[in-house]
């Protein structure tokens, strides 16, 4: 299968994946893999495509029609992909939810698109729905995935078994009905709503077309090597249009097969049983990585620490002088016995076959791509936004800058207005807000996308973003500040898990920092400080000269206005049920700043 078959509608790639590409598979290659009963097994492309005709006869059967809305919310999982090939192949709209939604939030999603129907994975989630369901006008039935949790005394429920019971009778006696509905699917139907949470104000209902989604997936595919050789690791949503179109879409688009992860937690025993080659991730994971690895050197042997960093030294070297094109044979060989020595050590750790991450959905600290590709794994980091389908920039294996989000992808133009702003056009930008025309007018100017972000064009033409330009804020002493760079260097450091900076119109920079608790106990333990809970260390004076020398270490190569002078230790992690972060995980700073206003004030008090 070519990697750069174009498709223009998901329609079209079902049909090549459960016709033609499934007639010249052999039968040991599966579309998808998940884990039953504690062991991993295949799904082949004929009980794809049976699952999915049969759901999608079932939503016919049951009156849905062209562009009804039909929601999802559940973790990642086969179903997940059958439900959405079926529902775009019928030419109805997908709306998917993050799992991590309140009530509330999808009592005014549901409404708000007009949503006729809705999927969930178990009992936790429907319990959500039923909350709200007299107040959804247009809600008609819910679907259960997990038949356990279902609610047999309520006719409002049903599960996704029984609707493909029904939809397998209703093949059999309209048997080319979806093969009719998947060919008049256009490029500019609508594929779906997609709710940005946003850090103010309600939820916006991004619209995606067929031709924004798959146009996004061409480019991609023009820009990354990907083959049916491929094997994904999925574990970010696919409620999330990153995962959906980078792993899920171009996964499919280019033959590969897709496995999907138990947990963020099972992640690295998962890695060792499926060794993906292609994984995408967020940069909090490889933060995760980063400590670990650094917390296991620091507890080698003296001679064995040794060997590590002076392995790491001759990697970071190597990876430097092969990006410049110049590598010395000297360094040639003291790299490949520092690999066989140490560093591939570090790559088997991860299956021993990943040939690349890709990263998106936040910035990615420089520090953390230069440490991967260290020990030879290549950290690829794009830009975009649900708004653009999401991807507008992208790093190449072959041409590539760490601290940069890489170049334009095929087909996207990007300029940077008078105010630093970023705006992007292509085929692949949204047509809009659903129902908000306020909001649509004031992102989208002359087929431009004012995107929010600030950003710069280096010298050999690499997209370097700066800050949100909401967050951007000026110290009383005149100095702008972009916080995001600064608080994600400090996130680097294994004792810190959550860093808000503050310093709007202040006459120097504070931060609230939750402390990674489970590194503050093991340096508790290690030096011999006693406390009664984990929460207590946060008060702990030795705990609080311990961070103030971590945030001097990090800080060393900042400007002296952007380097912070104060800090408060939080007893708590910022949480979405109490609206400090978005479903996404972003900081509400607003909300964050209003609740700690006491704290924050105490930090600028003589």
């Amino acid at each position: 299968m070519s990697a750069l078959k174009v498709f223009k509608t998901s329609a079209e790639l079902f049909i090549f994946l459960t016709e033609e590409y499934k007639k010249r598979n052999n039968k040991d290659k599966f579309v998808m893999m998940e884990k039953i009963n504690g062991k991993f097994v295949g799904i082949t492309y004929q009980q794809f495509k049976e699952e999915t005709e049969n759901f999608a006869y079932g939503l016919l059967k049951m009156g849905i029609r062209k562009d009804d809305k039909i929601a999802i919310i559940s973790e990642n999982r086969p179903e997940w992909i059958y439900f959405d090939m079926a529902v775009l192949g019928i030419g109805a709209i997908n709306v998917p939810l993050y799992p991590s939604l309140t009530a509330d939030s999808i009592e005014f999603i549901l409404n708000n698109s007009e949503t006729k129907i809705i999927v969930v994975s178990n009992k936790f989630h429907l319990n959500k729905i039923l909350k709200v369901k007299n107040k959804c006008h247009s809600l008609q039935k819910i679907i259960i995935l997990n038949d356990e949790d279902l609610l047999n005394k309520d006719d409002f429920i049903t599960s996704f078994k029984e609707i493909q019971k029904a939809g397998q009778i209703y093949k059999s006696q309209q048997p080319e009905l979806f093969k009719e509905k998947l060919l008049h699917v256009n490029e500019n139907d609508l594929a779906s709503i997609i709710y940005t949470s946003g850090t103010t104000g309600e939820p916006k209902g991004v619209m995606l077309t067929h031709k924004n989604i798959f146009s996004n997936v061409a480019a991609a595919l023009e820009c990354i090597p990907i083959s049916e050789n491929d094997v994904f690791l999925s574990f970010l949503p696919l409620c999330h249009i990153f995962e959906r179109m980078a792993g899920y879409y171009t996964g499919f688009s280019a033959g590969g097969t897709i496995c999907f992860s138990e947990s963020i937690e099972a992640i690295s025993q998962n890695m060792q049983i499926l060794k993906p080659t292609l994984m995408t991730s967020v940069p909090r994971l490889f933060e995760r990585v980063y400590s670990k690895i650094i917390k296991n050197a620091e507890n080698l042997p003296k001679t064995k620490k040794k060997l590590f960093d002076w392995a790491l030294n001759v990697g970071y070297k190597y990876g430097e002088a092969k990006r410049l094109g110049r590598v010395p044979v000297t360094l040639i060989t003291q790299y490949k016995l520092a690999d066989k020595l140490v560093l591939h050590k570090i790559r088997d750790s991860f299956g021993g076959r990943l040939r690349f991450f890709i990263s998106g959905g936040a910035a990615l600290p420089k520090e953390l791509a230069a440490f991967f590709y260290t020990f030879g794994i290549q950290i690829i980091e794009g830009y975009g936004l649900t708004e653009s389908s999401p991807v507008i920039a992208l790093n190449r294996l072959d041409d590539f800058k760490f601290g940069t989000v890489g170049k334009a992808l095929p087909g996207v133009e990007i300029k940077i207005a008078s105010d630093g702003e970023i705006l992007a056009r292509g085929p692949n930008i949204m047509q809009g807000y659903y129902k908000n025309k306020k909001e649509t007018d004031e992102v989208l100017k002359d087929g431009w996308l004012h995107t929010g972000d600030i950003g710069v064009f280096d010298s050999d033409g690499f997209l370097k973003i700066t800050d949100r330009k909401k967050h951007l804020f000026k110290t009383s002493n005149g100095k702008y500040v972009a916080p995001t760079p600064i608080e994600n260097l400090f996130l680097c450091s294994k004792y810190i898990d959550q860093f808000v900076l503050i310093g709007d119109r202040r006459t120097y920079l504070s931060a609230l920092i939750v402390p990674d608790f489970e590194a503050l106990k093991e340096y508790a333990d290690s030096h011999n400080i006693s406390y009664s809970n984990v929460e207590e260390l946060t008060k702990v004076p030795e705990i609080y000269k311990m961070m103030e020398s971590e945030l001097s270490k990090f800080q060393k190569k900042l400007a002296n206005y952007e380097r912070v002078r104060k800090f408060t230790l939080l007893e708590k992690p910022f949480t979405l049920e109490e609206g400090e972060v978005t479903p996404s995980m972003k900081i509400r700073r607003k909300v964050i700043e209003q609740r700690y206003k006491n704290l924050i004030e105490s930090m600028y008090q003589n």
